[in-house]
């Protein structure tokens, strides 16, 4: 008699002409002082990464020029912060970062560049209960819509992906974007993933009918010491 066929549980296997995305937040960026003017670009604030965030950029290289992976591309944004946490994975790789500008963090208006995000966020200022009650950047004056954000991300990732079937790549990028690439994925609020840590990685697999998430926030080549901060606004 037949042995009785046994099905083992699913593993997951990329489909097909999809395209896996690394999705890494960039490291911690120098603090905000008052009184001390902040680059700019474009009329985003662009500042460099605290030395804290250096070393978490080194352990992100490790951690992923170490895994195994086959990193066919590795894309930053046009602001400094992406460029600099991206540096010792590309040295390790030997490849070159490409920029995409449609990458960059979420434009926030009157509270761009400066003090004013990071204080009225720590200070719990009004406008900024509002923005996390409402879920939506434009509660600043002048910030970019959601729906906006939404656009350009989508297309980006879109294009990257096609350009990268069969592939797996790295982006690095910002925390609204990052959180607004994954809430389209999983079709949750536009906040709902808003918050990663600083040279967190998290993972995407693009194909043409679904994005797939298949990791958040994974801080485990960091360290406790490296993923600690001021409390966040509840």
């Amino acid at each position: 008699m037949d042995e009785p066929r046994a099905y083992r549980q699913y593993r997951f296997r990329r489909p097909p002409g999809a395209c896996e995305i690394l999705l890494v937040r960039h490291g911690e960026s120098a603090p905000a002082v008052e009184g001390q003017t902040v680059p700019m670009v474009e009329g985003h604030g662009d500042p460099p990464l605290d030395p804290v965030g250096e070393r978490q950029a080194e352990r992100v290289a490790e951690r992923i020029a170490e895994s195994g992976e086959s990193i066919a591309a590795i894309y930053v944004t046009n602001l400094q912060r992406t460029q600099q946490t991206a540096a010792p994975l590309a040295a390790r790789l030997g490849l070159e970062p490409r920029v995409e500008r449609d990458l960059r963090e979420v434009f926030l208006g009157e509270w761009e560049g400066g003090t004013l995000f990071r204080r009225n966020v720590t200070e719990q200022h009004p406008i900024a209960v509002r923005m996390f009650a409402e879920q939506r950047w434009d509660v600043i004056p002048g910030a970019e819509p959601t729906a906006q954000l939404a656009e350009r991300v989508r297309g980006v990732i879109t294009r990257i992906a096609a350009a990268h079937a069969d592939e797996t790549v790295v982006v690095v990028a910002h925390g609204g974007v990052i959180g607004q690439i994954l809430a389209d994925a999983s079709g949750s609020r536009s906040f709902a993933f808003t918050g990663s840590d600083n040279a967190a990685i998290s993972h995407i697999v693009v194909t043409p009918d679904r994005w797939i998430i298949r990791r958040y926030n994974d801080t485990a080549h960091l360290g406790a010491a490296f993923t600690e901060g001021p409390e966040p606004l509840t």
